[in-house]
């Protein structure tokens, strides 16, 4: 294992004796602006046997792009020559591949150290210089390298406080119940060096949530970790470089252990007196591995086992859902720091938890975020203070108080007030329907200000009402913290409308509440992974953020998710098929098509982003199971007779108004699965499965008659046709299931529907408020879009928004007509409509014949009422950049097209002819950029800066 304290030496010297990696080549330079190993830079826990290797780069000029590339890989900074690189000398591939290139060389290490390095050839066949140097480290592996490292949890439960206990009642239940579940505990052990550690290296993975200390600091910045999993399946552990905080002499090691999700043996339970286990996977456990390299050349591990301290503390409850409660009283003072007396703490007790596999974790860790001070406080009629944050978060309270010792302050957090203003409302966070109302609870020690943060739960909230202290709350007092998996925001839109820019913020803010490491439906009441809630949103999240490591773990949630399950009509067959919700035991029934498809969606919108065709391989066998399982429920008409339904259209409620639900869930579902059958079909060409990919072709050609026939009718007193609703209209034009020669009384029923029917709105749910913005832009109709998008009557996204929330809710209710806004207000499902901002009104699209936007189309279409657009769109090639205006007609755009890639500006044959570039005209710039056409009037844009300006017909 290469020794880190010299690495970082080694590679300082070589970025200098690497820095001129630029080459002028036909008057242009290109220069290397990013390398990564598996979409990371210098990643430290690699656990795939075939890294990839991509690399980003800029070019001066025009039509630049890569020819050839030269990778090369080896143990040691000294063999990263070609003549010596041990592990991998690709030799020069003649590939414009410049993303996801596998490695190809000998078998790689576990804890090892690598470094490589990329030269390619531009299309004149000029080389680069080389790039600096790289590196990428190897995690485990495999379960034997974590050597005599041993499983430990809480031997015995010695909490005393009165306040340990919460009251527990779901909406079944008559009374609540008193319940404290697994207590948090505390762990440490002591080390004593003797000899210079030149590296130590810290693995560490906990069932439920934890905290590392070192010498009474906490090890990195991470919360709530691990992310959650199927953890009997599948668990994930952290990499910490500890070097740098190891100390001659004693070291201290201290481990702070919650329920997290692994623990959960409260929410969700029918009688947590009776069901001790509730939906948990048993006591919460952890196991960390140190592993030190002396300066000597020897090395030695230090890791949990038996002899390791344990005790609880001043965390006396901890519960996802419902909060943690801190007795101060109780501190343990230096715990974690050397020379602690722990003479009356018991010893660890080992256990071996049912755990198939333990990974490194890839995705963004859970992370504090942004800080929030209150933007009002007031008094609720009990004397109480509430505080507004002013934006719905997901995250905790942090308080600094000083109060008497014994005193209670309790924290109830919501997101709504009642609808008069006066008082909390607790409609959608009360509880209710997992028994823990969000509170949090601090019990003070008395001795001057206190300060205090949980550890080991969030909530989703806007405010809070606090009870227990003496003066009025203010930002001294108490701030509310973001909490949330901190993805990467790399792409941004902008336009000419403030509206539609506040829907765009509101959009993200609902998204960035719901991701903790799976995507959630909601923050508060739920906290589950709903599959039909991510697929809902997963492009649009594709657009604004990294998300390329954070749907390929939420793949494996899904399969290790999967349960044996009978077919429809052959119930003799079983199949592995997912449930409603992964990951987790608090699930529901098999996922019906609309649910399910997000099995092949993930996969299908990662590949159609990214380009990397790893997820499609890796899962192709789940895809193609349940493709099959899906087909069993074909009817004699030739219709799949399953299906969950347009979710949450507006007005509808599923006990009170289920009529509300307009589209038919079959119908729905069926277009979905319609979609599905294209996308495997080149999903089973990618695999060279031509059988399988001939009878998806048959069977989509089948569904796609069979659909017209039994749902596509005329409207009566018309001369236009639908799919009788707006969803599944909306469906078939997205997903091309309308006869060509029907496509414009079908386009105009729709729009009949929503004009003369609805009175300019919408009526969809999940499914069709998806697509219908980008469906109606599509077929000429933009202004309409525009109209039902931003009318201010209910229903729409700005009906919502004047009502003052800063997040979708999950109902499309009339909320100045109830007591309080009921159900989630904070469901990011909502936020699939916004990629129609991207795709629509910023124009830009990959291509499907060359995906990941190695070839991507530029078109924007767009309502009257807009006169600018600023999109950047991330790509494994660098960001793409489209700025245009309308003025008076003409379109003038500002475009960046990425080295290596191709943009294809969709034109009609009149914009064509106005078309100027760079100032010349078409005929010129053809001659003087390289341009080409694709079609009669496509124009195809190799890389560089282009300003486009033309009449928009």
């Amino acid at each position: 294992m290469i020794k880190k304290q010299h690495l970082f030496s080694i590679v300082f010297l070589s970025l200098f004796c690497f820095s001129c990696n630029q080459v002028t080549t036909s008057g242009t330079a290109i220069a290397f602006d990013k390398l990564l190993v598996n979409s990371k830079e210098n990643p430290v826990t690699v656990e795939s046997e075939q890294p990839s290797f991509s690399w980003i780069m800029g070019a001066k000029g025009f039509n630049k792009s890569q020819s050839a590339y030269h990778v090369l890989v080896a143990s040691s900074i000294d063999k990263l020559v070609e003549n010596e690189a041990d592990l991998w000398n690709s030799e020069k591939v003649e590939s414009d591949q410049s993303a996801f290139v596998k490695y190809k060389g000998k078998p790689l290490e576990a804890m090892h150290t690598y470094f490589w390095k990329v030269r390619v050839w531009d299309e004149e066949g000029a080389a680069s210089s080389w790039s600096d140097v790289q590196t990428f480290e190897m995690g485990l592996l495999n379960q034997e390298n974590w050597g005599t490292s041993k499983w430990i949890t809480l031997k015995n439960d010695t909490r005393t406080s009165k306040h340990r206990f919460r009251d527990y009642k779901r909406g079944n239940m008559d009374k609540g119940k008193p319940v404290d579940g697994f207590a948090a505990s505390y762990f440490r052990k002591e080390i004593d060096l003797s000899k210079a550690v030149e590296n130590a290296q810290v693995y560490i993975c906990g069932l439920g949530y934890y905290e590392l200390y070192l010498n009474g600091e906490k090890v990195g910045d991470h919360v709530l970790d691990p992310a959650p999993s199927n953890y009997d399946k599948q668990a994930y552990y952290v990499n910490y470089d500890i070097t740098e905080h190891m100390q001659s002499g004693k070291n201290a090691f201290g481990i702070i252990l919650g329920n997290g999700f692994y623990g959960q043996n409260i929410s969700w339970s029918r009688d947590p007196e009776s069901n001790k286990k509730g939906v948990s996977y048993g006591p919460p456990t952890v196991r960390c591995l140190v592993k030190l390299n002396y300066t000597d050349g020897t090395s030695a591990d230090f890791y949990t086992d038996e002899n390791w301290k344990e005790a609880t503390g001043p965390i006396v409850f901890n519960n996802i859902y419902g909060g943690d409660t801190y007795d101060a009283r109780y501190e343990l003072g230096g715990w974690n720091t050397v020379g602690y007396n722990d003479a009356n703490w018991g010893n660890a007790k080992v256990v071996s938890p049912q755990v198939k596999k333990i990974s490194a974790s890839q995705i963004p860790p859970i992370k504090k975020l942004q800080e929030f001070e209150p933007q009002q406080v007031f008094k609720a009629p009990d004397g109480n203070w509430i505080v507004d944050f002013g934006q719905n978060i997901a995250g905790w309270v942090k308080l600094n108080v000083q109060e008497k010792e014994g005193q209670l302050i309790e924290v109830t957090t919501t997101e709504a007030l009642l609808t008069n203003g006066k008082d909390i409302f607790q409609g959608s966070t009360g509880g209710g329907a997992n028994g823990m109302a969000q509170i949090y609870k601090y019990i003070c020690k008395g001795d001057g200000i206190e300060s205090w943060e949980p550890k080991f739960s969030y909530h989703g909230f806007r405010y809070a009402k606090i009870e227990g202290i003496s003066k009025k709350p203010d930002a001294k007092m108490i701030k509310a913290v973001l909490v949330a998996t901190d993805i990467k925001e790399t792409g941004s839109f902008a336009s000419s409308d403030d509206l539609l820019n506040k829907m765009h913020s509101i959009s993200k803010w609902t998204i960035v509440d719901n991701v903790h490491g799976i995507p959630e439906d909601c923050p508060h009441r739920e906290k589950c992974g709903w599959l039909g809630d991510a697929h809902a949103f997963c492009e649009y999240a594709l657009y604004n953020y990294d998300m390329y490591d954070f749907y390929k773990k939420y793949m494996e949630d899904i399969r290790t998710q999967m349960r044996p399950t009978k077919g429809h009509n052959n119930p003799d067959i079983k199949f592995q098929v997912p449930t409603m919700i992964a990951p987790g035991k608090r699930t529901s029934t098999y996922a019906k098509i609309d649910w399910g498809v997000a099995t092949m969606y993930l996969p299908w919108y990662n590949f159609k982003f990214y380009g990397d065709d790893a997820i499609v391989k890796e899962y192709y066998e789940e895809m193609r199971n349940l493709t099959n399982f899906y087909l069993n429920f074909k009817g004699e008409n030739g219709i799949m007779q399953d299906g969950m339904g347009d979710w949450c259209p507006p007005s509808w409620d599923r006990r009170k108004n289920p009529g509300a639900m307009e589209c038919d869930p079959i119908i729905s579902a069926n277009a979905y699965f319609y979609d599905v059958l294209g996308i495997m079909e080149t999903f089973a060409k990618m695999n060279n499965d031509a059988n399988f990919q001939a009878k998806m072709k048959t069977e989509k050609e089948a569904l796609k008659k069979a659909f017209n026939k039994a749902f596509l009718v005329d409207i009566p007193n018309t001369n236009y046709k639908w799919y009788q609703s707006q969803t599944a209209t909306v469906q078939a034009l997205q997903f091309g299931i309308v006869p060509e020669a029907e496509i414009e009384q079908v386009v105009n029923g729709l729009a009949y529907d929503i004009e003369q029917i609805k009175g300019g709105h919408h009526s969809t749910g999940i499914h069709g408020n998806r697509y219908i913005y980008t469906v109606l832009t599509k077929y000429g109709k933009g202004d309409l879009a525009h109209q039902i998008l931003t009318t201010p009557d209910f229903p729409s996204q700005a009906y919502v928004m004047s009502k003052g929330f800063t997040t979708w809710p999950e109902r499309q209710f009339e909320w100045e007509k109830m007591e309080g806004p009921t159900n989630s207000l904070n469901h990011p499902m909502h936020s699939g409509f916004a990629t129609y901002f991207y795709e629509a009104l910023g124009g830009v699209q990959t291509s499907l014949e060359a995906t990941g936007f190695k070839e991507f189309i530029v078109n924007p279409e767009f309502p009257s009422q807009i006169t600018s657009t600023k999109v950047s769109v991330p790509t494994p090639y660098g960001p793409i950049n489209n700025a245009w205006e309308s003025k008076d007609g003409t379109l003038i755009s500002h475009l960046k097209v990425p080295f290596n890639t191709k943009a294809i500006l969709e034109l009609t044959p009149s914009e064509l002819q106005t078309l100027i570039i760079n100032d010349v005209s078409f005929e010129e710039a053809k001659a003087k950029y390289g341009l080409k056409q694709n079609g009669k009037s496509n124009v195809v844009l190799g890389s560089g800066n282009y300003k486009l300006k033309y009449i928009k017909s």
